[in-house]
């Protein structure tokens, strides 16, 4: 009788290495996509035999990074997700909800070129990236958007463009609670300053409650 409760202690030990583990190579995979696990082991207070316990290899790692990225991602959409709302405030919207799972978003981008494959992270970004589209094209229709560019071109200039602010964030050049990144994003898209000042703030203090 008294093996499971002491398994329990040894469990959740084991949750919070692996937990432990996972945020430290988030963070640290993102500076520097070359690092290896015996350094991820020592960045995450864990020696080498506790990591290969959980990911026998880097292939496991990052498939275990990759697999959390989709989750955290595929409930941000959700939550960002406002089709019946104008198309400035549903993009707006979208960018605070994918703001907080921003570092899941810009390691995906940084493993495609080295480890995970070009494939493999456009299947894990495509529902945030089709949504985006599908915003653009609306917003076209309702004449709020710019339409010199095609929308899934733009999406990928405004992905590209959140990746970068988000750098700046991690640099501790830039304090931003996703506001200024959504401002800009509806800017880049072709809304006056002005009125996405206005829309963001609408946006902010809703997904605040």
């Amino acid at each position: 009788m008294s093996k499971p409760v002491a398994r329990e202690p040894q469990r959740r030990n084991s949750r919070s290495n692996r937990a432990r583990i996972l945020a430290t190579a988030r963070r640290e995979l993102g500076r520097n996509p070359d690092i290896t696990l015996e350094e991820l082991a020592r960045a995450s207070g864990v020696v080498r035999r506790t990591l290969f316990g959980h990911f026998p290899g880097r292939a496991a790692l990052l498939e275990a990074l990759a697999e959390e990225a989709v989750e955290s991602l595929k409930g941000a959409v959700a939550a960002g997700a406002r089709p019946s709302e104008p198309a400035g405030t549903a993009l707006a919207h979208f960018v605070l909800s994918i703001w907080p799972v921003g570092d899941r978003y810009r390691l995906l981008l940084a493993l495609a070129r080295h480890d995970l494959g070009a494939e493999r992270v456009a299947e894990i970004l495509k529902p945030a990236r089709d949504e985006v589209t599908a915003i653009l094209e609306r917003g076209r229709r309702e004449g709020v958007f710019h339409t010199h560019l095609p929308p899934a071109v733009l999406s990928a200039g405004l992905e590209s463009m959140t990746v970068a602010l988000l750098e700046e964030v991690n640099a501790g050049r830039l304090e931003d609670d996703g506001t200024q990144v959504a401002v800009a994003t509806l800017i880049a898209a072709g809304v006056p300053e002005k009125k996405a000042c206005a829309v963001v703030d609408t946006a902010a203090s809703e997904v605040r409650g």
